[in-house]
């Protein structure tokens, strides 16, 4: 196998806020901006997250309960010497987890999913190396109870749109996996570990950790499916107290209130009651209609006793929504830092309230690395154009132009003729006000009416040298297009095996390149 080192792939890092990407509360949180220093537990540092580590009192009860659900289920894969050393450390006190979540695309969804599982891995090789007294280990948070089918039923692969069609309905993670098949066949070349995990596992949950644990299992990624009984035991004091008590909505609202005050978004809107009612084919939200309590779009209702009981027996049906999934990770996982997007970390920011009701530790938000992939005809249009780096990220048409206009042996900018018009016309309304003052609006317009025809000669120009330099104008949308395909970013829309497939060290490199406490920007270059 080829060595790959990070100076063979790393091309740039680029400030967050010259991409023009993110939202202003995402730059504040980075930048320590300290308007948001109450609604989180510090930035994010090896030294913050040891910090947290050191105050951590999960309980040996907790951690065998954990390692007894993941035990179960890494019998279903060939589990690595790395995977099985960091199932065992988790009964220790001194092991701690570094923790991201993600839906459960189909055959890993957008490039991002890779990236994120990437900073959460190397996140914890930081940790190990600086901190050895202690254990670090990185968990991917599948998101199986989820049932938002329709944000995961399909991947992007060589400009095409695959979709997988099925009527089932419900959590995510329990749909049988029939008419994958037929995506499996479709693309040349597909990974014997896709191949396995749609052909060989019962439902989509366990697909998932199979191709995962293909793909990472031998950095020691841990794959958590918290769809367990013996976890939702867990959190049934939380059950209890949001569906009775409502707290959690005033809280998280509170925090809404008070960062929308800042002019800061708030993304999540919580509900008096913040759990789903999940059984097989049914993810519905719990309400409460008068003295009962009911699933909507079905007929199941208790009286308050009945779903106190039900709480009791099945603490597995009851699903935690966005507002309350995050605690029920941090109640269940010896968990120091969580990794996750621009979105994810913001939604996190309305919710360390609800934490500090329930006595849980808020854990240090993370963002995940954010990359683009230039491959080697993206990279060479680049460099023959002569484009910055951050040129990368402007508006397609602003870029054109000014290489347009930079390249032409022409002067197709109107400027200094127009400051002679403008000094033509001001001299005419001197003139023309000594003779009456009426006149000057006259002037003023024809002014205007004559800047409009310059207008319309740069723009005419402008037209015809692109026409002339036709092959400059086709590379730079081709890179744009490479870059943001359909106008999206490469990594929220391209599948990994747009790279992988043809070039098998594709992950590897990209751990090489990527920084997990570098929070810039990364461009890499794609080897084939």
């Amino acid at each position: 196998m080829n060595t790959t080192t990070e100076s063979d792939c790393l091309l740039a890092k680029i400030p967050f806020a010259a991409t023009h990407s993110f939202s202003r509360t995402f730059l504040d949180y980075i930048q320590n901006k300290g308007e948001l220093e109450n609604f989180h537990n510090g930035l994010p540092s090896p030294e913050r997250i040891h910090d947290h580590a050191e105050q951590s009192n999960f309980s040996a009860k907790k951690r065998q309960v954990l390692y007894d659900v993941l035990s179960e289920a890494y019998q279903k894969v060939k589990t690595s010497p790395v995977v099985k050393n960091n199932l065992e450390s988790l009964k220790k006190e001194n092991t701690f987890t570094i923790t991201t979540g993600h839906q459960l695309n189909i055959f890993t969804g957008p490039l991002y999913f890779i990236y994120k599982i990437i900073t959460t891995i190397k996140a914890c090789e930081v940790m190990n190396e600086k901190y050895p007294k202690k254990h670090f280990v990185p968990v991917y948070w599948m998101a199986s109870e989820d049932h938002d089918f329709d944000e995961i039923d399909h991947f992007r692969f060589n400009g095409k749109t695959f979709r997988w069609e099925t009527k089932q309905k419900g959590a995510v993670g329990h749909f049988h996996l029939d008419g994958l098949d037929s995506i499996l066949k479709e693309i040349m070349g597909m990974p014997d570990f896709f191949k396995e995990a749609y052909t060989q596992q019962e439902n989509l949950a366990d697909a998932c950790l199979h191709y995962v644990n293909a793909l990472f299992g031998a950095k020691g990624l841990i794959v958590l499916n918290a769809d367990h009984p013996r976890l939702k035991e867990q959190f049934k004091g939380v059950m209890h107290s949001d569906i009775f008590d409502n707290r959690s909505e005033s809280l998280v609202n509170e925090s809404l209130t008070a960062l929308q005050a800042m002019g800061y978004e708030t993304p999540v809107t919580p509900r008096g009651i913040n759990f789903f009612y999940l059984k097989e084919g049914l993810r519905e939200r719990i309400v409460k209609e008068g003295d009962q309590y009911a699933v909507l779009g079905t007929k199941i209702t208790w009286s308050k006793t009945e779903l106190e009981k039900e709480i009791e027996i099945f603490p597995q049906r009851f699903s935690p929504n966005v507002v309350l999934r995050p605690l029920y990770q941090e109640q269940i996982l010896p968990n120091l830092a969580y990794i996750g997007g621009p979105s994810e970390l913001v939604y996190w920011l309305q919710l360390k309230s609800v934490f500090d009701l329930h006595n849980t530790p808020f854990p240090v938000l993370m963002p995940r690395n954010f990359a683009a992939i230039l491959n080697p005809d993206t990279l060479r249009k680049v460099e023959q154009i002569g484009l910055d780096w951050e040129e990368l990220f402007m508006p397609t048409h602003e870029v054109v132009k000014a290489k347009v206009i930079a390249q032409s042996q022409f002067n197709l900018d109107l400027e200094q003729p127009l400051k002679a018009l403008a000094k033509l016309f001001e001299e005419a309304q001197q003139e023309a006000k000594a003779i009456d003052t009426t006149l000057e609006q006259l002037v003023k317009a024809e002014q205007r009416k004559a800047e409009k025809s310059f207008e319309k000669i740069e723009r005419k120009m402008l037209k015809a040298e692109r026409k002339n330099q036709e092959i400059l104008v086709n590379r730079i949308y081709a890179i744009h297009e490479h870059l943001f395909p359909d106008g999206t970013p490469q990594e929220r829309k391209d599948n990994f095996l747009n790279f992988y497939l043809h070039n098998d060290q594709f992950v590897t490199q990209c751990f090489s390149a990527l920084d997990p406490f570098d929070f810039r920007f990364h461009l890499l270059k794609c080897h084939e």
